[in-house]
């Protein structure tokens, strides 16, 4: 007689999903903010808007980790890919002049390592600690057949809040004004299927030696730098006009999305380093230089567009609070024809 089949059977457990959730509370809890109602493991999550918001405007952003994680699967490192994660939605939402105050992620896998759910989790967590949001609740599915048993995807979602008459959007932007760029941990979550098309073709090994204390796998999994409590500091003392997160599109694609049409970005790239991992990749890779500059952030994370007056103050003020800055460039006007943001 046949035995009585169980969801285990089908190859889903219940009872990990169940010890995944108890091990990813102390997680969550940390990243906890005044405005959130209840805890992790309710059908939803409840969240009041603060009363220091007079006229708040919700923004929100979703995003994913892309084929970075084809690398984080190959280095069997998943505590970093989280903060990607993270910062992917967080870094879009601030553009606004946002606050992010809530994050959910969503997990997939086709047979659930709790281990290793954990470890994505807590890396989730900490993104939301540095970026001062609350993790308050997400999805783990477990679906058999649908992944490779040793592989996931990840999907996040983020909420902010912008008084009304503060939301950034550009419009103020003219030629003249200067722009800074933030520096970059690396190639951040973008171009990963053309990193990964070099790394194949450079007959290289992600655990070879990339520098005195990295291999050439822990160097591209470098996670995303999430630049919001510095640039929300920074937009107490400054008048910041405009911001671009530079993601996929690299400089050239990502700047023109908050200028005016009659108004260029003209980049020096003489006047930031570039951390060597894009030197790494334009010579392994063959990659010519507008490629380089269509596909990565090449060393600046974000931008900032300030008047010219604000340019100094801009930079020590994100230097004090952990990030550096430089004043890469300047607006100026368009001529018909032109790209609206071009590297010199």
């Amino acid at each position: 007689m046949a035995s009585n089949l169980t969801y285990r059977d089908a190859g889903v457990d219940i009872d990990a999903g169940d010890d995944l959730v108890e091990r990813i509370k102390p997680f969550a809890a940390k990243t906890m903010r005044p405005e959130v109602l209840g805890g992790i493991g309710g059908f939803a999550a409840l969240v009041e808007v603060s009363k220091k918001y007079k006229n708040p405007v919700m923004v929100s952003g979703t995003d994913g980790v892309g084929t970075k994680l084809k690398l984080a699967f190959r280095m069997k490192k998943h505590d970093t890919i989280g903060i990607d994660l993270v910062a992917m939605s967080v870094n879009d939402v601030l553009v606004c002049g946002a606050e992010p105050i809530f994050f959910l992620d969503y997990f997939a896998c086709g047979k659930l390592d709790v281990g290793v759910a954990s470890d994505v989790v807590k890396g989730v967590a900490d993104g939301c600690e540095q970026a001062g949001a609350a993790l308050i609740g997400g999805e783990t599915a477990e679906m058999p057949g649908m992944y490779d048993p040793n592989e996931y995807d990840l999907a996040g979602f983020a909420v902010g809040l912008v008084e009304k008459s503060k939301i950034i959007d550009g419009t103020k932007i003219i030629p003249g004004d200067a722009v800074i760029g933030l520096a970059s941990s690396g190639p951040h979550s973008n171009g990963y299927s053309l990193v990964r098309k070099v790394v194949a073709t450079s007959s290289s090994d992600l655990f070879e030696s990339f520098d005195e204390k990295r291999t050439l796998g822990e160097a591209l999994l470098e996670p995303t730098r999430i630049y919001v409590k510095p640039v929300l500091a920074t937009m107490e003392k400054v008048a910041v006009k405009g911001m671009a997160h530079i993601t996929g599109g690299g400089l050239l694609e990502n700047i023109p999305r908050v200028l005016p049409q009659n108004t260029q970005a003209k980049l020096d790239e003489a006047r930031w380093p570039r951390p060597a991992i894009f030197d790494w990749l334009q010579r392994h890779g063959h990659i010519d230089r507008t490629e380089m500059h269509r596909t990565f952030n090449c060393g600046v994370g974000m931008v900032l567009v300030v008047a010219k007056k604000d340019a100094q103050a801009t930079i020590e003020s994100l230097k004090e609070h952990g990030v550096e800055a430089y004043d890469i460039g300047s607006i100026v006007e368009r001529k018909e024809g032109e790209p609206q943001a071009v590297v010199v």
